[in-house]
This record gives C-alpha cells, structure tokens and sequence, in this order.
C-alpha cells in the first residue's frame, strides 16, 4: 500500500512534466506555424493565448487580431450605450486580463501611428492630436476630458494641415476650463487670454506665463515626506498641459520652460522650503530682465547705427522689439519714415501704426496685396520673429515670407530683429510640418453690412478655410539677424545655440 501511495504521489509530477513538455512543444510548433503564415488548430490558440496571458510578446495571428477587433467593438458599443443612457464614462466594460493588454497595446499603437493605424481613422477623417482620447481602460475621469473636446471641429479641417491642432476661439474655453479643476488660478486666467486673444506676441505670452508660474511658486507648499526639487516639477506638469490646450506654446515659452524646470532640479534636497522658493523666483526674474528686457534694450542700440536719416523702413504685423527699437532711434533723433503693412485676419499693423504715430514718427499704411507696389519705395525692410531655427529658417507672421521675397527681387536688404532666447534647436524647412491654426470663423467675417455670404461655410462640404498663423522664410532673403550679442547671419544660429548650452551647464 505504501508503494502504491509512493506512486500516486508520484504521478502528478510525472503529468506535469509531460504537460510542460507538452506545451513547450506545442509553443514551437505555433511559433513556427504563425512564421510560416499556416492556420493554427484551436489547442495551439489556446496555447498561444496563455503565453500571452504569461507576459510573452509574440506576434499576433490573424484570428488574434479578429477577437481583439471584437473586444475593442464591444467596448467602444457599451461606452456610447453607457454615456446616452447618462451613466458615468468611469466604468468601464468587463474583459478578461488577456483582452484587456491587448486592447491597452493596440491602442497604444494606434495613438503612435503603429499597427492598424497609419494616423488615420476608417471613417477617412484624420487622427488629430487634440482628437486622441484617453486610455479608455484607465477608471479615471479622463472621459470627461475626452467629452470636453468636441469632434466636429475637425471635420471641415484642411487635408494638408489635418496633422495639427485645429484651433477654435468659440471651444477653446469651453475644452481648457473641462482641465481646469485643479489647476492654479493664475494659470487658469493665462491660459483664458492667450485662448481668447488678449495676449499676442512671444515676449508677451511668455512674460505672462512666468508670472503666472511665479504665483504658483508663492502657493506651493512641500508636502510631508517630499523633495521640492522632484514634486515641484510634477507639480507644473499639467499646468503646462493646460496652457496647451489653450494655445501651443510658443518656442520663447519652451525655452523658458526648460530653464524653469532645470533650475527645479538643481535645487539643492537639503535646502529649506522658502530659501528654495526665493531662489527660483530670483531665477524668473532674472531670466525676464536679461532674456528679454536687457536684450530687447540691446538690441534697440544696436538699430542705432543701422537706422539712418531719410530711410524709408518697411516694418509687417506687429512687434513690440521691433516698435521699441523704431521708437529709440526717433529719440535719438534720426528722421526716417515707416510704412506698416498689414494683413486679414488679425489686423496687427493697427497696434504698430497707433503707437509709432503717437511718438510723432511720419508713417503710411497699406494692406500686404500693395506691397510689390510700394517697394521700390523702401530703403530696408526689419521684421520681428517668432524663432530662429537651426538651419538658419525664420518663422515669423504669415506674410513674412512673401514680403522677404517681394524685397529680395527689388534688392532691399531684409533684416530680422530676434532675441536669441528665441533661437531653437529644430530643423524645418517649410511651414506644413510644424505650424498653428488659427480660427477660421476670422477670415469669414468680412465685415459687409449686406451680411456674410460665408456664415454657413462649416455646411459646404467642397469649402475648406485655412487660416495660418506662422511661415518660414528661407536665409537666403535675410540679410542679418540683429540679436543682443551682435549683428549676425542666419548660419551662426547653431554656434549661439551651442554657447548659451555651454554657460546654461555652467550655470550654479
């Protein structure tokens, strides 16, 4: 009996070896089979399905790929049957643990353009990146973040630009104030001005986005048991998601950005709280007086020897360097003329033309359609920017370029005036890749008193409205580039690139 009982004790171990063996083997042979393209037997799916469950990354089989279409079809019909029926979105429908990694990779993947994807949707419409929900397994209240951005916004969007943000002043409020529970009140109330238009310009935009962050830093308090120079920065990471939403940040607002969070990190964890917040508020204020304030004076000095009496200086849009500059010069005494060129739909030559005719500067106006007309006028052309790129491309205000190439066929030097905190690192040729959308409602309002014939233009399904707010003008038509370390080309870009790098390391 006790042979007998040796045995049977025995015995499961012999069967769960030969099961191992038997699924070891069975493994290769499905291994082998998917490669070769051949049908897989149901044992050999099941196997499949529990090396899945094991953590193992395989390659999905065709009927994989069914039942994962499936799940993801079941879930999508039980969300939209949950959110009519006013059920909150926080529940989510039940699936097993195989189908619930699947579904979380897949839509990983088709976020990142990977498997199935292609950036598109089977509906034709283009994947934006304000259209990308949340994961729809996280039990969060990101459905109500997802909810908050409405789709329709994006069906009348130009093909070529579908890659990026389509901007709408009417929902743009509505979608940032949906993230704006938690989000300081400072930050709240930038990010409702740059959305509505109130504050324009990079030295504008970024001026006030560091306020804000400086409010924020007063408020802080360091939780228990934390370090400033870690929860500090997690801290302003959905505040910057928040601005954000309400307008791509600027390149002037990156920079400032990495400045900021690289003095968070290298505050000392022994510091105490107030001595590190004071630091990092002296660290704002003095990046805003050198980056920007100092700069901007520096750069208005050196306009001095470049401005001369009789000039006739073609300026576009407007810049608050550029007026600065313009403006020193006429204290300086140099008697020069201005003409402001204009352009739909922001109007931005209004703003220039009212202060430099205050100061007493002589100055005409004309819309951007004259001026090839006004030209053989014009003695120098100096534009503001928006950032200097690495291969020495301006992007600035559309119309830039098309001024700069209107200048270059009459021979009249074209200058841009730029701080180099403004200078960035990318490479772009063009202005498709990486751009901003403006309203498109701006180019509908004409302003006629017989009413606009455009009121219903989101209804014509063959009438597409692009409105760009920035294009990029090649080096070739730029003369210099005035900075606050000297007059310089477009191709030194990269070595001040390199130096400001050089003494940000070095920097205590």
């Amino acid at each position: 009996s006790s042979g007998t009982t040796c045995g049977a004790m025995s015995s499961p171990k012999k069967d769960e070896s030969s099961v191992h063996k038997t699924r070891t083997g069975t493994g290769e042979r499905t291994s082998s089979a998917a490669r070769k393209g051949e049908r897989l037997p149901s044992s050999t799916s099941r196997a499949s399905a529990e090396g899945e469950g094991e953590g193992k990354k395989k390659p999905l089989t065709k009927a994989e790929r069914r039942a994962l279409q499936e799940a993801q079809r079941k879930a999508k019909a039980e969300r939209q049957s949950s959110s009519a029926g006013g059920k909150p979105l926080g529940k989510q429908p039940s699936l097993d643990a195989g189908s619930r990694k699947a579904l979380h990779s897949s839509s990983k993947q088709s976020s990142d353009g990977g498997v199935g994807g292609g950036g598109g949707r089977r509906d034709g419409r283009t994947i934006t990146p304000t259209m990308l929900e949340a994961d729809p397994l996280q039990k969060t209240a990101k459905g109500t973040k997802a909810k908050s951005q409405p789709v329709e916004s994006h069906v009348k969007q130009v093909q070529l630009f579908s890659h990026l943000p389509q901007f709408e002043r009417s929902t743009a409020p509505k979608r940032s104030l949906g993230l704006s529970s938690s989000i300081h009140p400072a930050i709240v109330r930038v990010g409702l001005q740059y959305s509505m238009g109130v504050v324009r310009g990079s030295n504008a935009r970024c001026i006030a986005m560091l306020s804000a962050f400086k409010k924020v830093i007063q408020d802080y308090v360091m939780p228990p048991q934390k370090e400033l120079c870690r929860d500090l920065e997690t801290t302003i990471k959905p505040y910057i998601n928040y601005l954000t939403q309400c307008r791509p940040l600027s390149v002037s607002m990156g920079n400032a950005i990495k400045h900021l969070k690289l003095s968070i990190t290298r505050v000392d964890p022994g510091t105490l709280e107030q001595e590190a917040k004071d630091k990092l508020l002296g660290v704002i204020e003095q990046y805003v007086n050198e980056k920007i304030i100092l700069a901007d004076k520096a750069i208005a000095e050196s306009c001095l020897g470049i401005i001369r009496d009789g000039d006739v200086i073609l300026i576009h849009a407007h810049s608050s360097l550029l007026l600065s500059s313009l403006v020193h010069a006429h204290e300086k005494g140099i008697k020069f003329r201005v003409i402001v060129v204009d352009s739909r739909p922001m109007m931005e030559g209004r703003a220039s033309l009212r202060v430099l005719v205050r100061k007493g500067i002589r100055c005409s106006y004309v819309l951007i359609n004259a001026v090839s007309y006004i030209m053989k006028e014009v003695s120098k052309v100096m534009v503001g920017a928006h950032s200097l790129l690495a291969n020495g491309y301006v992007m600035s205000r559309v119309g830039t370029a098309l001024i700069a190439l209107v200048a270059k066929a009459y021979n009249v030097p074209f200058l841009v005036c730029c701080e180099t905190y403004k200078f960035c690192d990318k490479v772009q040729t063009d202005a498709f890749v990486i751009n901003e959308l403006g309203d498109p409602n701006d180019l509908v309002e004409t302003g006629r008193r017989q009413g606009n014939i455009l009121h219903d233009w989101k209804n014509m399904p063959s009438l597409g409205i692009l409105n760009l707010v920035y294009d990029v003008t090649s080096p070739d038509l730029i003369a210099m580039v005035i900075t606050e370390v000297g007059n310089i080309p477009c191709t030194s870009v990269p070595v001040v690139l390199r130096i400001s790098q050089e003494v940000q390391q070095n920097y205590p």
